[in-house]
């Protein structure tokens, strides 16, 4: 069975989906649950000094707008540790032993960087679905873990909207 579950969270809407299952499967399994938050300052939505200046056509390193953007950086950084608090809490009062961590970097590869240094016996991860073009462009944080992780994978659809209409499988 699972004794460390290391659960991947981020400001999505289908987080709290994840969050739940990995409550659910560390309580049912009577695991220890970790919280992972990643932060990458090139990508959105986080805060970038280049594109928050967009009258700039070459990008130079001012200032004012360095400073602010530290400043925003910090209280992004604080905001997200207080969050994760809170839902480390919540996991807590569920009756799972809970820790977490909020790391820089690419969210693949730190997710896989933790659960290999922990050591996570599972990690739980959302999808968001992206496929084709989207993907490519985008990348897949989900796809990456999958083929890099040191260990098993849970991987979590989002939920589908109420009324919405799915196409049929060719």
């Amino acid at each position: 069975m699972y004794n460390k579950i290391l659960v991947a969270v981020d400001k999505s809407e289908m987080t709290q989906y994840v969050f739940e299952q990995g409550v659910f499967l560390a309580k049912a399994a009577e695991a220890e649950m970790m919280l992972l938050h990643t932060l990458s300052p090139l990508e959105d939505p986080y805060i970038s000094p280049v594109f928050t200046q967009p009258d700039l056509i070459y990008p130079s390193v001012q200032t004012t707008p360095m400073d602010t953007y530290i400043q925003e950086w910090e209280t992004l950084k604080k905001e997200r540790l207080d969050w994760l608090r809170s839902l480390s809490d919540t996991a807590i009062h569920a009756g799972v032993k809970t820790g977490f961590t909020q790391n820089l970097g690419d969210a693949g590869k730190m997710i896989c960087e933790v659960a290999r240094n922990w050591p996570a016996d599972l990690i739980i991860v959302g999808r968001r679905g992206r496929t084709g073009i989207s993907e490519f462009l985008l990348g897949s944080v989900s796809n990456y873990i999958l083929h890099h992780a040191p260990c098993s994978i849970l991987t979590v659809q989002g939920r589908i909207p109420p009324n919405t209409e799915i196409p049929p499988s060719l």
